[in-house]
């Protein structure tokens, strides 16, 4: 699906942000007309992850440091809620589902399969959260997972902070597990802060190498973790 196409494209850094997205181009290389691609341009605007230029036309969105803090701030207060609402209606099936979506994100992260960390990151969350039958915040949590996933996989690459994601998601899925609602959504808190927090350090500490001009934001997500 051309949709599908050039989002994967997009999250996994075949399409760079800031590179001109042309539709001709993209038609060429997917081998359809232009007005799907025109469609899927429309569709990932509202997604976030494209923008339109009057000059450049379609755009690969990027994020500054502020925006990133913004995504993770509200992150870390919409999804505790949303697990806050879904424990008490979660099956053993679920539970289970999660658990093994959480074996094949430690496989991927042992074999260093980049590309899936996102995919399975957002098949946990969303697994845990969808008893809480919560559409329209489900979709908005989706858009924010799309926005920063490609900025944690590169975090997690370069620094090596796949262990600690992992044992936190481990930490969340035993809590609700157990049905400790206050634990779960405590974990669930604070690992989303931690690993936005951890992210901007990152970053921040990218820019200064580079010689650019990105200034860390005074962060009130808290200490800093692996990916969420």
């Amino acid at each position: 699906m051309t949709l599908d196409a050039i989002r994967d494209g997009i999250l996994h850094s075949h399409y760079a942000e800031g590179e001109p997205l042309r539709q001709d181009a993209l038609a060429d290389e997917l081998g359809v007309s232009r007005i799907p691609i025109r469609e899927a341009l429309r569709q990932l605007e509202a997604e976030g992850l494209v923008t339109f230029s009057p000059h450049r036309g379609a755009i690969v969105s990027s994020l500054s440091l502020g925006e990133i803090e913004e995504v993770f701030e509200i992150r870390s207060t919409v999804e505790p809620d949303l697990l806050r609402r879904a424990l008490p209606r979660l099956t053993e099936y679920q539970l289970d589902l999660a658990d093994d979506v959480l074996d094949r994100y430690a496989q991927a992260l042992r074999s260093g399969d980049v590309a899936m960390w996102g995919e399975l990151n957002w098949q946990f969350h969303s697994t845990l959260y969808a008893p809480a039958e919560r559409p329209v915040t489900m979709g908005i949590v989706q858009r924010l997972h799309q926005q920063s996933d490609r900025y944690l996989r590169m975090q997690l690459a370069l620094t090596h902070g796949e262990t600690r994601a992992n044992d936190e998601h481990r930490a969340i899925a035993a809590a609700a597990r157990a049905g400790d609602v206050k634990r779960a959504c405590v974990l669930m808190r604070d690992h989303i802060a931690g690993a936005g927090r951890s992210l901007l350090v990152f970053l921040d500490n990218r820019g200064d190498e580079a010689g650019g001009k990105l200034r860390q934001p005074r962060s009130r997500l808290g200490r800093s973790g692996g990916g969420s």
